[in-house]
């Protein structure tokens, strides 16, 4: 690996072995397609303030053009020893269009540079999450819909409450998402501001224009402080967050279906296609895909508390930890996207034996704070009603009875 794009004052060449540790290009190269784009606004708005000729600012783009193409049809050269992503695509601009493409950097550093690929990786991505969110949410609704007249047990402390409609449950869930998708969208309101033009932390002398820049990417506007534009990794660390929210939401949605597919409880029968089998024991079907769509938000939650931990101490401004940023991010993009793309099928597949949800509601004394309410209604304290009912449902479990039957006996003695 050469440091010859930054290694002016240095008087040896990098260790192999540091080289190898600094790279980051095995899992920046991700970034390859914003990083282009950046640099191809960039090109143009340096021509449009005079900065470099017209005609660099076509071959640029060009060239820019070229390289994505490659990227998109083969990747990464696995023979390529640049440091990072950004120094690969300018490395192999300067191969297609010689030293014009050195010009490319004019105004720049890799600070601001990196923390505009992320943003532009991160409000992608969100978006893309937000997709999935919103399948996963009209799917529950549609089963709340479906399922809005079936009773079953509702349940606190996982023991039997009261009676609740099945499509309910359904509606919680999509209560959680709902707010989830709330989140992203509030997420993007603050971190859709453009930290080009930053350079390493004190600007430019030259005349950039960045609301051009930031108005080309799509942005709402610029980063004024460009000390917190190349130090800033807040919107990562609050995607983690609304993704580990998300996590926390689908592994509830998964225990419960977990739950409910046992032989115990008998309320749902997986599909054969959504489940797996034992190597040992014939008679089984096992609930895989809940389970790990539960245990990957560990995961998730992991990725959050590594990236607080990254941030916590350190000084302003950008700091090489932050180089740490990236795959934690892109693994909790990934989970996300898997475990939310294979929920709306996956739910559907679920047959919900209703019948047996409606005798399990009919059962266990549930009807005991309905029976109490109606007394309330008839004048009698709360307190006492509810002591009278407690003392019926005591009795009718000696007896082995409903608890109807009791209290109509208490009721005309």
């Amino acid at each position: 690996m050469t440091n010859a794009v930054w290694g002016g004052r240095f008087r040896k060449p990098m260790d192999p072995s540091v080289a190898r540790f600094n790279a980051s290009l095995p899992f920046d190269c991700r970034l390859y397609r914003f990083d282009i784009e950046g640099s191809r606004v960039h090109a143009r708005m340096l021509a449009r303030q005079g900065l470099i000729t017209p005609q660099d600012a076509d071959d640029i783009d060009a060239g820019l053009a070229e390289i994505l193409g490659e990227l998109e049809q083969g990747g990464i050269p696995s023979e390529s020893t640049a440091e990072d992503i950004h120094m690969f695509v300018e490395q192999r601009l300067i191969e297609k269009i010689g030293d014009t493409g050195k010009k490319l950097h004019t105004g720049r550093s890799r600070n601001d540079q990196v923390a505009l690929d992320l943003r532009l990786y991160a409000r992608d991505a969100g978006q893309k999450v937000q997709g999935y969110l919103q399948a996963v949410h009209a799917t529950l609704l549609k089963l709340e819909e479906r399922h809005i007249n079936d009773a079953m047990p509702g349940y606190t402390h996982l023991q039997q409450a009261q009676p609740v409609p099945l499509g309910r449950c359904f509606g919680a869930w999509a209560a959680m998402f709902g707010r989830d998708i709330g989140r992203l969208k509030d997420w993007k309101s603050r971190m859709n501001q453009c930290p080009l033009g930053a350079g390493a932390l004190a600007g430019s002398t030259l005349p950039l224009d960045r609301s051009f820049v930031a108005s080309e990417l799509g942005f709402d506007g610029v980063i004024e402080n460009t000390i917190d534009a190349v130090s800033d990794r807040d919107y990562i660390i609050e995607f983690h967050g609304v993704a580990a929210l998300v996590m926390m939401h689908l592994s509830r949605l998964a225990e419960d279906m977990i739950v409910w597919a046992s032989t115990e409880f008998g309320f749902v029968v997986l599909d054969d296609a959504f489940s797996t089998g034992s190597s040992l024991m014939p008679n089984k079907k096992n609930p895989d895909v809940f389970e790990l769509v539960r245990g990957k938000s560990g995961r998730v939650f992991g990725n959050l508390m590594s990236m607080l931990t990254v941030m916590k101490a350190l000084p302003l401004s950008y700091n090489k930890d932050m180089q740490e940023d990236k795959e934690g991010l892109f693994d909790t993009v990934d989970t996300l996207v898997a475990c939310l793309g294979i929920m709306p099928a996956l739910l559907e597949s679920l047959i919900f034996r209703t019948d047996a949800m409606c005798r399990a509601a009919e059962s266990g004394y549930l009807d005991a704070t309905r029976i109490l309410e109606d007394l309330v209604r008839q004048g009698v304290p709360f307190r006492d009603a509810h002591h009278r009912v407690g003392a019926w449902v005591a009795e009718a479990m000696d007896r082995g009875c409903p608890l109807r039957e009791v209290m109509e006996t208490q009721m005309t003695s």
